[in-house]
Order: C-alpha cells, then structure tokens, then sequence
C-alpha cells in the first residue's frame, strides 16, 4: 500500500515522500481501515518539522485523523464490523490503510457528508475540552481570537448552547459576515484601529473572564487588554508563528492568569467515556446538519507535500485532505 513518510524532520515540502508499505494487520482491540479522507491539522505539520510536543521515531508516517472503511478486525473486536464507515483518532492516517483502537472509533452514518465525517475529532473535541475547562458559567463573556477558525466556529455555538457569551475576533471584516451567515455574531475585526472599543461595545463593558489565543504575537497582549481583574488567558496556538507577548502591567495589575492547552494531554475534567460520548454527540449533529466542516481541496496520497503547502495558505474555506486511493 501507499503511504507518505519522513525521514528526518523538517519542511512538509521537502521531507514528504511516498512509499509502498506492507499492509498493516490489527493487533487485538483494533481494526484495519481503508481511508477515506485524513485533514491535515497544523499539529500534523508541526509533528513533521519537529516542533510538536513530542518527536516520533522516525521514520514516520503522519496523519492523526481520519475517516475511513473498516476492512478487518483484530481480536476480539465486536462493537464493529467489517464495511463501516467509522471516524476517530488514530495515527499514521496518511496511507490507503491504517490502524485503528476499535473501542475509540464511532461509526458514522452516510448522511454525513466525507469531509464533515474527517473533522469530527480534533476540532470539534479541543474545542468541547476547551470550554470545559475554561469553568464558565451562562452569562460570562469569554473571548477568542481566530474566531472564524474551525474550533472557533465550534466553541461559539457551544458557548451558546450553555449560555455562555463569546466575543469573536477576526481579523478581515469579511469573516465577521461569514461567521453572521453561520449565525454567529458578537464578532469584531481586528483590521480596524478601535476595534477594541468596537468589542467594548459587544460586551457592554461586561467583564471577560477568559479569553482563548490561538494567534500569540502581540495578538496576545491584545487580548490580555480585555480579560478582566484575576481572569484568564489560555494559550492555545501560535498562527502568527511567534511567542506569546503579554506587557507586564496587563499581566501583574490585573493579576491575570496564563495557561497552556494541549490536547493531547488527558484532561482532568472529562474521562475517557466521557469524550467518546461527546464524538457520539458531534456524529449525531452532523447527522441532524446542526455541524459542518468543510475541506477546501483534496490531494492524493502521492501529492502530500504539495497538500502541506497548500494548508499554510491564509484565508482556505476549510482544510486541505488527503485522500485514499
């Protein structure tokens, strides 16, 4: 079968190659899936230039998500069956087939479009970890840059389900109106020179008691500029591609709180059966079209590094995919 891989770390463009591996079999607990379609996440290119929280040993085949067709099972496996179209997490995904914890995988069913049925796991779970975490009552104001972003999207319409208020920061005055046609509003654009006070004006001067930075950069202090007295900043990612900056009155005279969030830590607020019943929960909105994801473009396997490249540009109406053959 085909699979990309990486030999040392570094470029998406210039590490990415294809090759033809044996096809895996499944251990006990596990099944052997075709892919379907695997979206590339930024921590997916981050694992391959090596600037991840953890280095794998390479080599390495990529790929921590994915939508695929069950094509075998392991031992002892009973909750699937051969032919279901399942999601959930995994590794290696970047190849025509690849192996999967069948007690953590959920099958899908066909009124889920592919490239919504990709997405269900990293986005839509961080983002349920996330609010979570943030220990938010209905009323309270949080805030989030990148807000027209694929967790962004999510973390709103679940604030709102709890009733809690989310200001959303973008940075282009058209994805305020985008994210309007999605229904979400109590959005600002950052490419106004007040827009601050715009979002003052949101809030009613109500006081913002966590705020969400997947930007950092001088994007951070900005933010910092809005969290109210012993409030929260959590980082959460770098798309500007530099380090967090808080100035320090924001950060003492406010006695403010900055956190790190990764996901890929077990959390301390949801157990294991917890979050497989929150994928449950997603699968069954997107079956009911309450959740959307889309994918931008589409590569195949063997167009892996151009896919990485294409996945850096700003402004993608989703995410870029690879799929199966």
């Amino acid at each position: 079968m085909k699979s990309v891989v990486f030999d040392a770390f570094g470029s998406p463009r210039k590490v990415l190659r294809v090759e033809e591996r044996p096809l895996p079999e499944p251990g006990a607990g596990q099944v052997r899936i075709k892919l379907v379609l695997s979206p590339i996440h930024n921590h997916d290119l981050m694992i391959v230039t090596g600037h991840y929280g953890f280095k794998p040993p390479l080599p390495h085949v990529p790929g921590t998500e994915a939508l695929g067709v069950v094509d075998r099972l392991g031992e002892g496996v009973t909750n699937l069956k051969v032919g279901h179209r399942v999601t959930g997490g995994g590794s290696a995904t970047w190849a025509e087939y690849y192996l999967g914890n069948a007690a953590a995988l959920v099958p899908v069913p066909d009124s889920v479009d592919d490239a919504t049925a990709c997405q269900l796991v990293s986005m839509p779970l961080s983002a349920w970890r996330l609010l979570g975490e943030l220990q938010v009552e209905a009323g309270d104001w949080i805030a989030q840059n990148a807000a027209n972003g694929a967790v962004g999207k999510v973390i709103a319409k679940l604030a709102a389900e709890r009733g809690v208020r989310v200001l959303n920061i973008v940075r282009r005055e058209a994805a305020v109106a985008e994210l309007a046609a999605e229904g979400i509003g109590d959005a600002v654009s950052s490419e106004h020179a007040d827009w601050q006070d715009r979002a003052r004006a949101i809030t009613g001067g109500a006081p913002i008691k966590r705020a969400l930075d997947s930007v950092a950069g001088r994007a951070s202090d900005e933010l910092m500029d809005l969290v109210a007295e012993e409030g929260w900043l959590i980082s959460f990612g770098a798309l500007s591609g530099r380090p967090v900056q808080i100035n320090a009155d924001n950060l003492l005279f406010k006695r403010a709180v900055v956190k790190g969030f990764w996901a890929a830590k077990p959390s301390t607020f949801h157990t294991p059966e917890q979050i497989r019943g929150a994928l449950i929960e997603f699968v069954g909105k997107a079956a009911r079209g309450e959740l959307k994801l889309p994918i931008a473009e589409v590569f195949p396997l063997d167009q892996a590094a151009e896919a990485a490249e294409a996945s850096n540009v700003a402004g993608r109406a989703g995410k870029i995919a690879l799929r199966g053959s």
